[in-house]
C-alpha cells in the first residue's frame, strides 16, 4: 500500500486567506517554523498506479498538481484517481468534487446520509451521472473502491456540516454525518479519522493494532480559536476533540497499540503547527507526528 497526505490543514488551510492570528502571520511571512498547508485530504493506492482520494479538498487541483503520482499518464484525458471516499459532507471535504467534473470516470463513495446532503445542493449535478457514479456504503460494509484495496467506514462522534447547521440540528446524533475509514491492502492497515468529537471504547477497539493512525488534530486545546481571537466556538462545538488535556486525544489514545500516529486536519490556530514550540515538542514526545502536505506515509 502507498499513502500520501495531500492536505494536512483544517478548513481554510494555513495561512487562512483573511486570518491574522499569530500562526497565520508567521506562515504568511515565510517563517520556516510554520509550513503552509492545504485543506485535509489523503491519497491511498494498493499499487502506485490506481488511487483512492479520501475527501475532496477545495485545494485538490493544487494538490494533484504537486503530486506526480496523480498526474494524467495516457491519452488526451486520464487520471490515476479512480474513486473518492467522503468521511463527511463538510465544505472542506466535498468542494473539491467540483474540480473533478471534467468528464472523467470516477466513483464517489459515502454513507447515504452524506450522499443525501450532496443531493440537496444542485451544484454537484455538474458531476455528470454518466461519468461519475455515486455509491452509497453502509457502516461496517467492506468495499473495494479499487481492486486490491478494501475500505470499511465506521461511525465516529461528530457533527452535521456547518452549512446545514441550525439550532435544532447541530450534532451528528449517530446519523453517520461523520465517519472514519479503515483501509487495508497488502497486509497493511490504515485508520483515517480526520474528524472526531470524542473517543469511545468502540473506536479504541477498531483502531487497535493498525499500522498507521491518521487522527483529528484540529485544535491543541479546546479553546484555541477563542484564545486566538478569531472565533467564539470551541473545538468540541465544531465536532473536534483537542489534542491536549485529560480527555484529549493524546491521553485517550495513549494506551491503544498503534505502530504510527499522525495528526491531520490541523487548524491554523493550533500552536503545534509551529516547529520547536512547546506544544509541538509535547506532541512529538507523546509519539505523534504533525502531518504536512506531501508527507508520504507508505511505503
Amino acid at each position: 500500500m502507498q499513502a500520501i497526505v495531500l492536505g494536512s490543514a483544517a478548513g481554510g488551510g494555513v495561512p487562512q486567506w483573511n486570518c491574522r492570528c499569530p500562526i497565520c502571520k508567521l506562515a504568511r511571512a515565510g517563517d520556516p517554523r510554520v509550513k503552509a498547508r492545504t485543506q485535509s485530504s489523503l491519497a491511498v493506492s494498493p499499487d502506485g498506479e490506481r488511487w483512492l482520494v479520501l475527501n475532496a479538498s477545495p485545494d485538490i487541483r493544487v494538490q494533484i498538481a504537486e503530486t506526480g503520482d496523480l498526474h494524467p499518464r495516457t491519452g488526451s484525458r486520464h487520471s490515476p484517481i479512480e474513486a473518492v471516499l467522503l468521511t463527511s459532507a463538510e465544505v472542506d471535504h466535498v468542494t473539491g468534487l467540483l474540480t473533478l467534473r471534467e468528464r472523467q470516470p470516477l466513483t464517489i463513495y459515502a454513507t447515504p446520509q452524506i450522499l443525501d446532503t450532496l443531493a440537496l445542493n444542485p451544484i454537484f449535478d455538474v458531476l455528470a451521472p454518466g461519468f461519475v457514479m455515486r455509491r452509497p456504503i453502509k457502516l461496517g460494509e467492506i468495499i473495494e473502491p479499487i481492486a486490491g484495496l478494501s475500505a470499511t467506514v465506521f461511525p465516529v462522534a461528530g457533527k452535521v456540516p456547518l452549512w446545514r447547521e441550525n439550532e435544532s440540528c447541530a450534532s451528528d446524533n449517530g446519523f453517520s454525518a461523520t465517519v472514519g475509514v479503515m483501509l487495508e491492502a497488502t497486509g497493511t492497515r490504515i485508520a483515517y479519522v480526520p474528524g472526531c468529537a470524542s473517543v469511545d471504547d468502540d473506536l479504541l477497539r477498531r483502531i487497535a493494532d493498525v499500522d498507521v493512525l491518521l487522527f483529528d488534530g484540529t485544535v491543541f486545546q479546546d479553546d484555541d480559536l477563542v484564545r486566538a481571537g478569531v472565533s467564539e466556538k470551541t473545538g468540541r462545538r465544531m465536532g473536534h476533540m483537542p489534542m491536549d488535556g485529560e480527555d484529549g486525544s493524546m491521553a485517550r489514545l495513549s494506551q491503544v497499540p498503534v505502530s504510527r500516529r499522525i495528526y491531520v486536519h490541523i487548524n491554523n490556530t493550533n500552536p503545534a503547527l509551529v516547529e520547536g514550540s512547546a506544544e509541538r515538542r509535547l506532541v512529538e514526545e507523546r509519539g505523534w507526528t504533525v502531518a504536512h502536505d506531501g508527507l508520504r506515509i507508505l511505503p
